[in-house]
């Protein structure tokens, strides 16, 4: 999951570009694919005067915080690309509205998540393709961890 914490000067954004924001995210990360419910957007407006940056008040700043567990970025080069896909997809929300910003992003262990009780399957497993299409968590076979191309092409397993 990736879970967006963006923290705001209080009145920065409307409900509206709250919804518009986290979706244009959102559809960033389900063209990897991952499922869309991954994706966790939580707003917190932050009080005038209660922002500083360099010890200094600074009551145009917003600040991404983002935890990612589905999925770890490899490398240096992915990882560049990645942060500057992000900054361009939240331009129109910082950039072109004169705010400073940063964005953090923070690698979580997948193996110390669930959701719904449920262990995520493994990236372009059966199971995982199956929760991308439903776009909820549910419970799945031990052979539906296993990827796609090997059920769809039983006889490599054998080899």
């Amino acid at each position: 999951m990736p879970l967006w914490k963006v923290y705001h000067p209080a009145g920065a954004y409307t409900a509206q570009d709250k919804k518009d924001l986290s979706e244009r995210v959102t559809g960033l990360y389900a063209s990897v694919p991952i499922p869309q419910f991954y994706v966790v957007f939580i707003f917190e407006e932050i009080a005038e005067d209660s922002c500083f940056v360099g010890g200094e008040p600074n009551n145009n700043f917003i600040r991404f915080r983002v935890d990612h567990i589905a999925r770890t970025l490899p490398g240096p080069v992915i990882r560049e690309w990645w942060v500057r896909s992000l900054d361009e997809i939240i331009a129109p929300f910082v950039k072109d509205r004169g705010y400073d910003w940063e964005i953090s992003i923070d690698e979580t262990p997948f193996d110390l998540w669930s959701l719904q009780g449920e262990i995520p399957p493994p990236f372009e497993s059966v199971a995982e393709k199956r929760w991308v299409k439903e776009n909820k968590a549910s419970p799945y076979t031990p052979a539906e961890k296993l990827p796609v191309n090997l059920v769809l092409n039983p006889g490599i397993a054998d080899r």
